[in-house]
């Protein structure tokens, strides 16, 4: 599903062992070290609420963090991550209350795509951006009620997340294709 890539960018005149110094952390002696991967999550129509949890886990695992942390990005402006209990009846609960909080039939003025234009240079014009523009102004602003990222920190090679939490990505806009950009920085 992804993949770890170590990033350490050295410069021709530098050697690795100038960028990367030993340090003590937590009685520990290692390295600072920072890894990217990204999901590809394909989603469902309307709200769709998916448990990330694994993936960061497994990434966490991967580069062999010991202590640091965890950033989780939702690459999307109608997607979102949050943290929250991933229990059925409560994800039914959260799609209701969702709905409720920004009803996709309210008269949004971004929804309003006759009085748009389109990014410049569209292959075909304004019209031929309408035609594929999605009526979604709804799913951009719970996304700026719920928020794109997360922080979490990791200890002892795991993550520090509470017995009932999840990482969830929270899509607004399915179906879709989505992108979450996980970063992790901590002593190796």
């Amino acid at each position: 599903l992804f993949g770890i890539t170590q990033l350490n960018a050295v410069p021709s005149n530098l050697k690795p062992s100038s960028l990367v110094q030993p340090i003590q952390l937590n009685g520990r002696t290692g390295e600072m070290v920072t890894y990217y991967t990204e999901l590809n999550i394909p989603t469902l129509k309307g709200i769709h609420l998916t448990d990330i949890t694994p993936h960061i886990r497994t990434a966490i695992e991967s580069c062999g963090v010991y202590d640091g942390q965890v950033n989780v990005l939702s690459k999307h402006t109608t997607t979102a991550i949050t943290i929250n209990e991933m229990e059925g009846r409560l994800v039914d609960d959260t799609r209701q209350f969702l709905l409720k909080l920004a009803p996709a039939a309210y008269p949004y003025l971004h929804n309003d795509l006759h009085l748009r234009n389109g990014p410049p240079n569209w292959p075909g014009g304004d019209e031929a951006w309408r035609a594929q523009e999605p009526i979604n102004a709804h799913s951009h602003l719970l996304a700026m009620i719920l928020g794109c990222s997360e922080t979490l920190p990791i200890h002892n090679k795991n993550l520090m997340i509470g017995t009932w939490q999840s990482v969830i990505m929270v899509e607004l806009d399915g179906p879709r294709t989505r992108n979450v950009a996980i970063q992790i920085t901590g002593m190796k």
